[in-house]
């Protein structure tokens, strides 16, 4: 920012292969925090997401993970490397081979997001993170919350963590969220620390998918197949803050 190296912060639980929203807030930010201190809930985004169906529909394309404990934190949750998961995955895309323009290179992407040696879902979310954004074309700062150290205080409601992390990290401007935090995030609090408080509203507009019916609200590997990176990139752009 001209004058100032204060920041625009972005933070969201580390999501598997998100949908366009969530890339519009990395791109809007100067620092994006992945949050994986508290509990995982299971059939969430966190694992899985939604890709068309060959036919008609969509279908979920998702990362088997290890029996855990309903309690465990998203940091502790380990994904099941024994299944063959990729594979099944990739075959579930194959689909798109047929109707869309840039099917070849979103599976060359998706190939070097996958390949990393881990057992870890934040981990690996992280690393699709990066090399999507690289593809599209998004300068993307990417810090998980439990490798910063970061001492902050205790959280006394759900608001406060974003907060909390925001006025701990020191330099922070304004910190951006998605538009459902409307319900529950107090501005009040954002504004005595003198931290701007903004919701991103992303205009999704309708994209061909090849088929006469659009199924919004899917997973970026969909926005990939149909459109190029500055397509994508004028789509994240096209937002408003409420």
């Amino acid at each position: 920012m001209e004058g100032s190296n204060k920041m625009k912060v972005g933070i969201m639980q580390p999501y598997f292969l998100p949908y366009l929203g969530y890339f519009c807030l990395i791109k809007q930010t100067d620092k994006f925090i992945l949050f994986d201190p508290v509990q995982f809930i299971t059939h969430g985004w966190i694992e899985r997401n939604r890709v068309l169906k060959p036919q008609a529909g969509w279908q979920y394309i998702a990362v088997p993970l290890v029996k855990h404990d309903r309690s465990t934190i998203i940091r502790d949750i380990i994904i099941n490397n024994k299944l063959d998961w990729q594979d099944r995955l990739f075959r579930q895309l194959e689909h798109y081979r047929k109707r869309a323009p840039f099917y070849q290179d979103v599976i060359s992407v998706l190939k070097i997001a996958l390949d990393i040696e881990t057992d870890s879902i934040v981990k690996l979310n992280q690393n699709i993170l990066k090399v999507i954004c690289a593809y599209i074309g998004i300068d993307l700062n990417i810090e998980i919350f439990s490798e910063m150290n970061l001492e902050i205080d205790t959280a006394k409601a759900p608001d406060e963590w974003a907060l909390n992390i925001c006025k701990a990290l020191g330099d922070v401007e304004e910190y951006w969220n998605p538009e459902g935090g409307l319900d529950f995030f107090d501005r009040k609090k954002y504004d005595e620390a003198q931290i701007g408080i903004n919701f991103l509203k992303v205009n999704i507009q309708e994209y061909s998918q090849r088929r006469s019916e659009f199924e919004a609200g899917l997973s970026i590997v969909d926005v990939m197949m149909f459109n190029s990176p500055m397509q994508i990139n004028q789509m994240l752009d096209d937002f408003k803050l409420l």
